[in-house]
């Protein structure tokens, strides 16, 4: 197997610039989507929550299906041509939504979305082709910075667009899209070169098979379950935030587009500051762990926090938990072979296509029932405690994981 070639920071400069432009784009409708599902029931918002949820499930059921296949064609063809066919199916998916006269072809353009958007998971494996593995984790956590960049001024701007009209952003996000397309077509390098290239198994590209691959090592089992139960927490963010913080602090678009670019601008610091250093002098498994304590006690304050003020003292404990997804990240990859790495990241992204198969509903349904007139009592923070639960079982079972390891059960790869 030809050695890994080294890292260029043309390579990174490419891949950061195709994850920032993709987040940018995801970024403006964030803060949008969930009003304009709102719009379509009649503003109300117990039953658009059970709806957004909805739709998030069958995004989550179309990556469970279709990343594996994405994953196994990039091992076989190289990364570049599964990026550009990401990004003009998520182009053409923002203009469907945009034009989107009803609930039914919302839905559809979240299915489509699904379907192809497969260029983050796609742009871990490139970081793998091109890096030593004792730097993955430093690196991965560099290129997240890009995923700050986008949010820092993605939802910032889609809340000042949708102020205007509710569709606004899906057009600027279609327009950035495409411009990715036309970028990574110009200018986007292959990473994975033809004699590093896997032929491409079907029985591996479905998503029983890529799981298999993840059950072929105890660490690597391990670090799925926990990026599994992880992945589940992360959903209450996209599914119930929206509606949350315009239902529990009477926040308008332009406020919540704010605090998410807020979020933004934490976990561009985190990730472009902090993980370096952090995994340099304490390792990954010590920086997993970190990483999981910040974010289930970010969590258990969004959960808890009376006021807007509060929520937002929650945010920066809440970005440090990208230290541990990182630091899994330059774990697991450390553990397949190099002509592997497109199918690892398939397989990584259906399991967390099946953690939001599930966290949709249970955190939107969660949310309808404890503000809705059956409820005991009324608790809006509850989706994010049970997140915050979620992410202390992660913690636990990481925790044994890691005294695997160092019991050499296996270490070989470390």
């Amino acid at each position: 197997m030809p050695p890994i070639k080294p890292l260029t920071g043309g390579a990174v400069v490419f891949i950061f610039v195709t994850i920032l432009l993709d987040m940018f784009a995801l970024g403006l409708i964030m803060p949008i989507l969930p009003k304009l599902v709102e719009s379509f029931v009649g503003n109300d918002t117990a039953s658009a929550a059970r709806i957004f949820g909805l739709f998030g499930t069958a995004w989550a059921l179309m990556q469970f299906f279709f990343s594996p296949v994405l994953g196994g064609l990039s091992d076989r063809f190289g990364r570049r041509p599964v990026v550009l066919l990401s990004n003009l199916g998520l182009a053409l998916d923002y203009v469907l939504m945009a034009l989107a006269p009803s609930l039914v072809w919302l839905f559809i353009g979240r299915v489509i979305s699904g379907i192809t958007s497969a260029s983050i998971s796609t742009a871990f494996a490139y970081i793998a082709d091109v890096t030593p593995p004792e730097r993955r984790a430093a690196v991965f956590g560099k290129i997240g910075v890009a995923f700050g960049a986008g949010f820092i001024l993605g939802p910032a701007l889609g809340g000042l667009l949708g102020g205007m009209d509710l569709r606004l952003p899906f057009w600027v996000a279609a327009g950035l899209s495409f411009a990715n397309t036309l970028y990574g077509l110009l200018i986007l390098p292959e990473s994975l070169p033809k004699e590093r290239r896997s032929s491409f198994r079907w029985r591996s590209a479905n998503p029983v098979g890529a799981l298999k691959l993840l059950r072929s090592d105890r660490v690597l089992a391990g670090l799925s379950v926990v990026t599994f139960i992880g992945q589940v927490a992360h959903v209450v963010l996209p599914s119930t935030f929206v509606l949350y913080a315009t239902y529990r602090y009477g926040w308008d678009q332009t406020t919540v587009g704010l605090t998410l670019a807020m979020v933004g601008i934490c976990a561009m610091v985190v990730q472009g500051a902090a993980i370096g250093p952090i995994v340099a002098r304490f390792g990954e498994r010590w920086a997993l762990l970190f990483g999981l304590c910040c974010g289930a006690v970010g969590f258990l304050i969004f959960g808890v926090a009376p006021t807007g003020p509060l929520f937002w003292l929650g945010i920066p404990v809440t970005a440090l938990w990208g230290i541990a997804n990182a630091a899994t990240q330059g774990l697991m990859s450390r553990l397949v072979a190099p002509d592997q790495q497109g199918a690892l990241q398939g397989a990584t992204t259906s399991v967390q296509s099946l953690s939001q198969l599930v966290g949709p509903s249970i955190f939107t349904l969660t949310f309808a029932y404890f503000i809705g007139s059956n409820a005991p009592w009324t608790l809006p923070g509850a989706s994010f405690l049970l997140a915050a639960g979620l992410l202390v079982l992660a913690l636990l079972i990481a925790m044994r994981v890691m005294a695997g390891i160092k019991a050499g059960e296996p270490a070989s790869s470390f």
